[in-house]
């Protein structure tokens, strides 16, 4: 667990517009599903045998016995509320954009929270290729918007009939070599057998670069499906490197699955921050008509930490919010009618600056001009009586009065905006 403090407000809020952005343009609309689901939706869907299942939820009973949990992750969420709320009856695909927490009682380590902030992309109710393709640039596109270098890293799973044959050709693989793989791949042999690929032990790589490839299992329709993306993908001239140990961690996906991979700016080690892939039987599964999606999901922590490392490493820095005024002011009265003023020119959209803490004109002066605003407006004990303001220029050091009730029209005229 964490806090995301003030000083790091500002990167979230420009990863955030950058997500909105790009959810208007390409037409996605945000939904909302709630933190707290049945267990069971995420064992029918994520399914049992997953790390996420049996390891990694946040699992209670309800006052009423049913088990519930906090969200390990969003997809079947989203499913849920595309099958509950008739969204199958609107107009296909059903384009949607989420942004929040999920929860996973995942081992400590470096950039990995127990509660942690994703942004996922999910289109429901289109098989074609293209949604795959599109799904991936909008991914691509974010990471380029924050200057992040990215190579996406994609495989197929085909269909289930097609990965059954794989699965057995697999089993059978890695039997013959069990004494000489580690004691999570002896346990993943029997429980789980395609997470056999996702294995980082050394005494694991000889065995795993060795094994079977799913694409020798895929048929023509898969394979085919895939050349498409590939294709799109290239017309679009987004890098992309095929693996075919690429599995994802969760049992829903058919056909194509992908990751995207963040090299360091010195070009060095690449690491995950993000995937998806088509999950064209999750609908179903989870009681609904069957229905073709895809989609992705992305995790914010890792990508605010790695884009700060990279501004860090080119000396650059995302701006901070611009103040169009810094409002000063001297006295209980002067504080009075300050803060009147102040709601005032916000509710006109004016951006100001204050310290209503500070007694001393020059502790404000400099604050105002550590803010770099060019206009001052300064209010005492004699603008109060006078029923004016003082606005110094702070590049040119020159003052003039106005009355207190024209201030905001000629603020306006100042910053060009009457």
């Amino acid at each position: 667990m964490r806090d995301i403090l003030p000083k790091e407000e500002r990167y979230w809020k420009k990863l955030y517009h950058s997500i909105e952005d790009l959810g208007q343009y390409f037409q996605y609309g945000r939904i909302e599903t709630p933190l707290l689901e049945e267990a069971s939706l995420f064992v029918r869907s994520v399914g049992k045998g997953t790390d996420v299942v049996d390891k990694e939820m946040y699992l209670f009973e309800d006052k009423d016995g049913t088990k519930v949990c906090l969200r390990p992750e969003n997809t079947a969420s989203v499913v849920r509320a595309y099958i509950g709320n008739g969204l199958w009856n609107q107009s296909q695909p059903v384009k949607l954009w989420y942004y929040g927490p999920m929860f996973r009682h995942d081992r400590p380590q470096a950039g990995r929270y127990r509660q942690f902030w994703q942004v996922g992309f999910e289109s429901l109710g289109s098989s074609d290729p293209s949604v795959d393709a599109e799904l991936i640039l909008i991914a691509y596109d974010l990471y380029k918007d924050l200057g992040l270098s990215v190579t996406v890293r994609l495989n197929s799973l085909g269909i289930p009939e097609e990965r059954e044959r794989y699965r057995n050709e697999l089993v059978s693989y890695y039997r013959s070599k069990r004494s000489y793989i580690c004691g999570d791949c002896k346990n993943r042999l029997n429980r789980n057998p395609l997470r056999l690929l996702d294995c980082k032990a050394e005494e694991c790589r000889e065995t795993k670069d060795n094994a079977p490839q799913i694409i020798d299992y895929l048929g023509s329709e898969s394979k085919n499906h895939l050349m498409k993306v590939l294709e799109y993908l290239d017309a679009v001239e987004i890098p992309y490197q095929l693996d075919h140990a690429l599995v994802r961690g969760l049992d829903y996906y058919t056909h194509t699955v992908f990751e995207f991979y963040v090299t360091d700016i010195e070009g060095g080690a690449q690491s995950a921050l993000g995937g998806g892939g088509r999950y064209d039987l999750l609908a179903e599964q989870l009681g609904g008509k069957p229905t073709p999606a895809c989609g992705f999901s992305l995790g914010l922590d890792r990508i605010v930490s790695a884009w700060r490392e990279n501004l860090t490493k080119t000396n650059s820095e995302v701006p901070r919010e611009k103040l169009d005024i810094y409002l000063a002011q001297l006295g209980e009265e002067g504080r009075r009618v300050s803060l009147r003023l102040l709601n005032d020119l916000r509710a006109s959209g004016i951006k100001v600056g204050f310290n209503f803490s500070k007694s001393s004109l020059k502790a404000q002066m400099e604050l105002a001009d550590s803010a770099k605003v060019q206009f001052v407006l300064i209010i005492g004990q004699k603008e109060v009586q006078d029923k004016t303001v003082i606005i110094r220029d702070m590049e040119s050091g020159i003052q003039e009065v106005a009355d207190v009730k024209k201030v905001e029209g000629l603020v306006k005229r100042k910053l060009g905006r009457a």
